[in-house]
């Protein structure tokens, strides 16, 4: 259960005002369809942290628990930083094409995803945590609290929320596992 929880809070918390929130933002006010763009999202966000945990699960049985422990540690301290950087929407296209507005969306969704903090910590709470679902569902439930409202609320919601403050704390969340990792505190991995 901490790793469905760790992972849901840690990820919702990241992805204020992160690009694929903006992404989020983008494509709602663009197709005006909101069940389709969130579906994509789900399954995109299922797909990228699903291969994303596989490559954290296989990371940890390629090396030892000394240094998966240094590895995790200082990748976790590095995501605290990392979030606190406003991130920005890059040139990501919205249109439709022939793809519709689910297949746009999943498939910029999922492009965006690549490489991106969420991604990152997604690997790296697979690592740390051995149950693979866990970890996946959490990171998809916390994508999903941070951009349904998103797509449903749109701009509304990123002047409602003080950005700064959510990403202070997912830092200083990401701080205090890296610092517990390195610690191996409670026997942590």
């Amino acid at each position: 259960m901490e790793a469905f929880l760790v992972s849901t809070g840690i990820v919702a918390l990241a992805e204020m005002g992160d690009k694929t929130q903006l992404l989020s933002l983008l494509l709602a006010a663009k197709f005006r369809r909101p069940v389709p763009i969130i579906l994509a999202i789900l399954v995109a966000t299922l797909l990228n942290h699903g291969l994303a945990g596989e490559l954290g699960h296989w990371i940890t049985a390629l090396v030892g628990k000394d240094v998966l422990r240094w590895v995790l540690g200082l990748s976790f301290l590095a995501m605290a930083a990392w979030t606190l950087i406003p991130d920005k929407l890059d040139d990501v296209d919205a249109r439709p094409a022939r793809l519709g507005v689910f297949g746009a969306t999943l498939v910029a969704f999922f492009l965006a995803e690549m490489g991106d903090k969420t991604q990152i910590a997604t690997i790296a709470l697979a690592a740390k945590y051995s149950s693979l679902y866990a970890v996946v569902a959490g990171t998809t439930l916390g994508m999903m609290i941070a951009n349904v409202p998103a797509v449903l609320l749109g701009s509304r919601i990123t002047k409602a929320v003080p950005l700064k403050l959510v990403h202070a704390i997912a830092a200083a969340i990401f701080s205090v596992l890296g610092v517990l990792t390195l610690a191996n505190v409670g026997h942590l991995l």
